[in-house]
């Protein structure tokens, strides 16, 4: 069951990541006004399907920023993300995130590399730091139930996957992974 649940946790980052490759570069971040809009319309999506667009607006509008250095940084970032070379990843989000610390964005993408190189404390810290910035980033939430997951701690791992589960009700990587939690937790009670 447990390797089930790592395996279903490998899900997110790679949804987060093919969305982030998507993005196109503008003039954006997580204080956009239409934000509050897409995050109504989000709750109120009755599937994953017609959660999709909005997601993607969602993560497109806090991709986005003004500045040519941090859009370059960024798409740097990517494209060693894409090629597996996460310490060069890491070397240009270590730049965003002192150049643009109020980029909750820069902080996310981070969290994630410092994820997938099982740097959890980091990825963590992180996380917190995308969260004050963005508290309704439905990915740094499924993101730290992946971290708590993976440090072995699966009562904090549900807890942060169902309150992402209150931001964006059809994050299918968050529901498979609550709902795997939970029938462990069922187990466990018998």
């Amino acid at each position: 069951m447990r390797n089930m649940i790592r395996n279903l946790g490998q899900l997110l980052p790679a949804l987060v990541f093919a969305v982030v490759l998507a993005v196109p570069s503008a003039f954006a971040d997580q204080r956009d006004n239409r934000l509050n809009d897409l995050f109504a319309e989000l709750l109120e999506a009755k599937s994953a399907g017609a959660a999709r667009p909005i997601e993607i607006s969602i993560w497109q509008i806090w991709t986005l920023n003004s500045d040519n250095v941090i859009i370059e940084l960024m798409d740097e970032a990517a494209g060693a993300m894409g090629r597996e070379d996460f310490s060069k990843a890491l070397g240009y989000l270590d730049q965003v995130v002192v150049i643009a610390p109020d980029y909750s964005e820069g902080w996310n993408r981070r969290a994630t590399v410092n994820y997938l190189v099982s740097r959890y404390e980091e990825s963590l810290a992180d996380i917190d730091r995308t969260l004050a910035l963005e508290p309704r980033h439905f990915g740094a939430l499924a993101g730290r139930g992946l971290v708590f997951n993976a440090l072995d701690l699966p009562e904090d791992a549900l807890v942060s996957f169902e309150e992402a589960l209150t931001i964006h009700p059809n994050l299918i990587g968050a529901r498979v992974n609550a709902k795997a939690l939970r029938e462990l937790f069922n187990k466990q009670s018998i």
